[in-house]
């Protein structure tokens, strides 16, 4: 193994084991056993290791999407990037948080890339005539969504604790870029309007002064109620 590639596992590794995904180059050097002279010489300095760490572990991710060819349907293809993005930071939280820490005033190819991919599918989706949008524009719009939600997933698990926080939002993003006969399934459905009612009667209780139901029934009730508003079915899947 080349001394390039022993600073930057080691360094991957580090970042990936640190509380809170910071190193210090001195750590990187003596884990890998090397002089500082021969980290500069390599990554230039801390920002260009936390760089290369970023595109190394990212890189393994983008790789899937390289090896497959674009399907069929651009509009699924977005749908699965999206998902496959959120699942990517979930699996590397340090990664992904320093893959877009205000602190990397250089971004990393690997987010780069990502980003031509993006954009790439909304090109195909707008070849197609599904797209309501700009590709450029709806790239800026997905992408700010997708790392939006993924960054509060892995910074705030204690708040952010509903996995289909991602989808819900993945969906409304779409609503708004695609033509609508792509955005939705058809006509509400009995069960499509189960949500809607049930928040809205959760609402007029939580406003009520006065409840024939005791505290405990009250408590009760809410927590069914938001469960039904909360639910994915299949209207939304």
């Amino acid at each position: 193994m080349s001394t390039r590639a022993r600073i930057l596992e080691v360094a991957a590794d580090l970042v990936a084991r640190s509380p809170d995904g910071d190193i210090s180059t001195r750590a990187v050097c003596e884990a890998a056993q090397v002089g500082a002279p021969a980290l500069y010489r390599h990554f230039g300095d801390k920002e260009g290791l936390l760089s290369a760490v970023v595109d190394h572990g990212f890189d393994q991710y983008l790789a899937t999407k390289r090896r497959r060819g674009p399907g069929a349907d651009p509009v699924q293809d977005l749908r699965d990037g999206w998902d496959s993005h959120v699942d990517f930071a979930l699996r590397n939280p340090n990664l992904y948080r320093l893959m877009n820490s205000p602190a990397m005033r250089t971004p990393p190819a690997s987010a780069l890339e990502s980003h031509r991919i993006l954009t790439a599918d909304l090109e195909r989706a707008a070849a197609q005539g599904k797209l309501r949008l700009a590709p450029e524009l709806a790239a800026q719009i997905v992408m700010s969504a997708n790392v939006g939600v993924a960054l509060m997933l892995v910074s705030r698990p204690s708040t952010f604790t509903d996995m289909s926080t991602s989808t819900r939002v993945r969906d409304a993003v779409h609503a708004a870029i695609f033509t609508p006969d792509v955005a939705t399934a058809g006509p509400a459905t009995d069960e499509a309007r189960v949500p809607p009612t049930a928040a809205r009667l959760n609402a007029l209780l939580r406003q009520s002064p006065h409840s024939p139901l005791s505290a405990a029934e009250t408590g009760l009730m809410r927590e069914w109620l938001d469960r039904l508003s909360n639910a994915p079915t299949s209207f939304s899947a």
